[in-house]
């Protein structure tokens, strides 16, 4: 028969990083959960920052209404004021709209792939939560198991007294009996 555990150290030796950590934290009795947003966010770059606060403005409906607006007054000076620096068909607001389209395009592509890895971050913390959740249950079980098992013995054990005890009153009571 092999050797349990040359077995065991076997296994444990093909796991991952993330399962060898989840394994430890078992061990030791230490949180698996933590905030991953803290922690991902402190180690945020400014221009990180300043791409996420740009993504968020440019897709909300202040940055439309901003942006209807100010179109709106420009069109409208350009049409009716008497100094007409972009007459109709507005292609200076076209160059704006071009560049505004072609510098923001990048800056929110750049929130959505820091977005990717924050879910991807978030998944890992849930998958070490869930795979340590997993793993506790598996122990509260065994215990579960033994308790059940030890209780069976020494109901078992309480039983074979018992037992005894009848046969010992039985014969007792026959005896009596026949000396009556």
């Amino acid at each position: 028969m092999s050797d349990p555990n040359h077995t065991l150290a076997d296994e444990l030796h093909k796991l991952g990083d993330l399962e060898k950590r989840v394994i430890g934290h078992v061990l030791h009795r230490k949180n698996t959960a933590r905030d991953p947003n803290l922690s991902f966010d402190e180690q945020m770059t400014l221009g990180e920052r300043v791409a996420d606060r740009v993504a968020t403005f440019g897709g909300s409906w202040t940055f439309i209404g901003i942006f209807v607006g100010v179109m709106t007054v420009w069109m409208a000076l350009n049409v009716v004021a008497a100094f007409k620096w972009d007459e109709y068909p507005f292609i200076l607001l076209n160059l704006v709209l071009s560049c505004l389209a072609a510098l923001q395009a990048p800056v929110i592509m750049m929130s959505q792939n820091r977005q990717s890895k924050k879910d991807r971050i978030d998944a890992t913390h849930d998958y070490e939560v869930n795979l340590k959740a997993e793993t506790e249950i598996v122990a509260l079980h065994l215990k579960m198991d033994e308790l059940r098992e030890r209780q069976w013995a020494t109901l078992m054990e309480l039983q074979a007294k018992q037992l005894d005890l009848l046969t010992r009153l039985e014969t007792l009571a026959k005896r009596e009996g026949l000396q009556a």
